[in-house]
C-alpha cells in the first residue's frame, strides 16, 4: 500500500470530522474561553462566574448551555444552586495545550 493509499484508509470519515470542527467551533469564542478557563481550577455556579468575568448571569448562563451540549462542562446541583466544571481531562488538555501554543509564539 502506498502513502496516499495509507493515508487514506486512516482519515477518520468525515462525520467524526465535522464533529471534531464543531467541538473546534465552541473554542472560538472568546467569552467561552475565559468560562473554560475560569472552571480550570474550581467548580462554580453561574454567580460566581458571572462575577468573576464581569459578565451578565443570563450571558454566562447562556454559554454554558453550549459549554454543556458540547460536553466541555458538567454541572452538579447542590441545593437551588448549579456548579459547573469541565466536563473531564481531556477539555483541561485541550486548554493547557492550547496555552502552551500561544505562549510559545510570544
Amino acid at each position: 500500500m502506498n502513502d496516499l493509499n495509507l493515508l487514506k484508509s486512516q482519515t477518520p470519515d468525515d462525520e467524526i470530522l465535522y464533529d471534531l470542527a464543531e467541538c473546534f467551533k465552541v473554542f472560538g469564542d472568546s467569552t467561552r474561553i475565559k468560562i473554560l478557563y475560569s472552571l480550570f481550577e474550581a467548580e462554580l455556579c453561574v454567580q460566581e462566574i458571572s462575577e468573576l468575568l464581569n459578565l451578565s448571569q443570563s450571558s454566562v448562563s447562556h454559554q454554558l448551555r453550549i459549554l454543556k451540549d458540547a460536553k466541555l462542562v458538567k454541572f452538579r446541583r447542590d441545593g437551588k444552586s448549579m456548579y459547573y466544571s469541565l466536563d473531564d481531562d481531556h477539555v483541561r488538555s485541550i486548554i493547557s495545550l492550547g496555552m502552551e501554543h500561544i505562549e510559545e509564539e510570544k
